[in-house]
């Protein structure tokens, strides 16, 4: 159960990481660099039946994604950003959707995580986000890295109950 949830939260994070690494007609601003390159949970996965949301937004590229997923059906949508600052102008190409988001990434305790993102304005995902020290998004080989620490705190919270 739990590999497959990895699998396909990593699967939508190799997509955007293949896209992000087509040029840019508008590279995204550095000014948040908690938010850019880091992969963002509402919670860990409970069972093979609970949906996570995920979100992640790539520098080099200027794309992001939003994704609901579970061990057994998933869904996610694909967005190009503008960033300045926290302020994000978002735009899906799908449907041609634009909206303005601020997005707030800060250190916390929260959850047992690392970090906490709020995004403000989105219509998509959930509000607020938790990610981990060693969730940075980066090459192709940096997904195992993510992978093996999602893997671990698993099994500690597992151990746990």
């Amino acid at each position: 159960m739990k590999k497959l949830v990895l699998l396909a939260i990593l699967g939508s994070v190799a997509v955007a990481s293949l896209w992000s690494s087509r040029p840019s007609r508008e590279p995204a601003e550095a000014a948040n660099r908690l938010l850019a390159d880091r992969l963002w949970l509402d919670h860990l996965p409970r069972s093979d039946k609970d949906t996570v949301q995920i979100f992640a937004a790539l520098s080099n590229g200027s794309l992001g994604v939003f994704q609901a997923t579970s061990q057994w059906r998933g869904s996610h949508e694909l967005f190009r950003y503008e960033a300045s600052g926290s302020d994000l102008r978002v735009i899906y190409p799908q449907t041609g959707d634009r909206e303005a988001v601020r997005a707030t990434a800060r250190r916390c305790t929260e959850k047992q995580m690392d970090f906490c993102l709020e995004l403000e304005g989105a219509s998509r995902g959930v509000k607020k986000y938790y990610s981990l020290e060693g969730w940075e998004i980066g090459q192709a080989h940096d997904l195992d890295a993510v992978r093996q620490r999602v893997e671990a705190l698993r099994a500690e919270l597992a151990a746990a109950h």
